[in-house]
């Protein structure tokens, strides 16, 4: 590695937290029912995460992308607050429906990763 691992990872973090802020913004006037921007970055997060890992690429590059970049990138927890206040603000049917299609949608998007790669 040509740089310390927490560095790569540092530096791939700032890169993925920005990415997630861009996303936010290009996604905050969005007229969806659910959180788009949680929902568009843990998907292609998910994918992203996936390609690196099918490709087998090297541990620098996983650090600072996989770790790094995918890491700051997507957002279980808001993913998992998002639940929860749909729930409480009693829309179950939201709160299960955005639950189940983000774990589908990461899925397919990994899946998509694999077939490519593969």
């Amino acid at each position: 590695m040509i740089l310390p691992a927490p560095l790569l990872v540092g530096l791939g973090g700032a890169v993925g937290s920005t990415l997630r802020y861009a996303v936010g913004q290009a996604l905050a006037d969005a007229d969806a029912p659910f959180p788009a921007s949680t929902l568009a970055v843990n998907t292609l997060g998910s994918f992203a995460l996936g390609l690196l890992t099918f490709a087998g690429v090297g541990d620098g590059a996983m650090l600072l992308v996989g770790t790094g970049v995918c890491g700051a990138f997507t957002t279980f927890s808001s993913f998992s607050v998002e639940t929860v206040q749909a729930w409480e603000d009693g829309d179950q049917g939201l709160a299960a429906g955005y639950a189940l299609g983000t774990l589908v949608l990461a899925g397919v998007a990994l899946g998509i990763a694999w077939v490519l790669v593969g």
